[in-house]
């Protein structure tokens, strides 16, 4: 991760705004994808010198006053907005106290969390944790997934599995956007000054290189719910539905797959040995 984060994403989002997006005049020579400085500043009430020590990384500790003022002039969605105080809290005194306190990623599961999970068979579920362990997971989504290479291994990991196994791109079609999601999950899901963050990120950069980097590199909120196409050894092409639910208090996050249409629904029968119609497709 580089060393302005805060600074790269108000970069990004001002060129991401057109002038017409927040009632400017275009102009004929625009040198700039998107927003001048000096527009934005304007927008939000704020000097263009400021502005500059932001982006540039000069100065790292905006008040909330200003987020808020950057965020409506940028017309950030509620998510980029905490991704927005979520960067700028992560400078300064929060990096020292990240890399001097050490607080491992939870890999072990209440028993509350556990009985969830035993409800939730036999959707494919599983808890993940903030560096992307799998920490439990549904009987069903151990017989969806282990097919799939994700399971090998002493310590699954979903991260490693996506970057550095060659069976991910052959089973996802949507491997591009799952890639972005589980990188904007691990930047957001922790401090990048979390040592173990850290860890994995250097790890990372070096056996699966641009794929990987290039994505660190570019803050995104996560994506918390979709649809995802698998094409699955055992039983051909899966549409699956997903939402996540995040145990803040832990770093986890559960993520709980359903079939998107009938065909997926009665293939994830076969996997799991039940009558077809067990599984419920979800309707749109």
């Amino acid at each position: 991760m580089n060393d302005n984060e805060l600074g790269t994403f108000l970069r990004s989002r001002r060129e991401a705004v057109t002038p017409a997006d927040v009632g400017l005049p275009t102009g004929l020579r625009r040198r700039t994808p998107g927003l001048r400085r000096a527009e934005l500043a304007t927008l939000a009430g704020i000097s263009v010198e400021y502005l500059t020590r932001l982006e540039q990384g000069r100065d790292r500790n905006p008040s909330p006053p200003v987020l808020g003022a950057l965020g409506d002039a940028l017309r950030l969605s509620h998510a980029d907005r905490l991704l927005l105080h979520r960067l700028a809290k992560d400078h300064g005194e929060a990096k020292a106290v990240c890399q001097s306190v050490t607080v491992p990623p939870v890999r072990t599961v209440r028993a509350t969390v556990q009985a969830l999970l035993d409800r939730l068979e036999p959707a494919p579920a599983v808890l993940l944790n903030w560096i992307g362990d799998i920490v439990a997971c549904t009987q069903g989504y151990e017989r969806y997934v282990r097919p799939l290479g994700l399971l090998d291994g002493d310590a699954p990991n979903m991260m490693r599995y996506l970057f550095t196994d060659a069976r991910a791109r052959a089973v996802y079609p949507g491997w591009d956007r799952l890639a972005d999601e589980q990188v904007a999950h691990l930047r957001n899901a922790a401090s990048p000054h979390d040592p173990h963050v850290v860890a994995l990120t250097e790890e990372l950069t070096a056996t699966a290189g641009a794929p990987f980097s290039d994505r660190l590199a570019v803050p995104a909120p996560p994506t918390r719910f979709g649809t995802e196409l698998v094409d699955h050894p055992e039983v051909g092409r899966l549409r699956l539905s997903y939402e996540t639910l995040t145990l803040s208090d832990e770093g986890l996050r559960l993520v709980v797959h359903i079939p998107a249409d009938e065909a997926t629904a009665t293939a994830l029968d076969r996997l799991n040995g039940r009558r077809p119609g067990a599984l419920r497709a979800v309707r749109g």
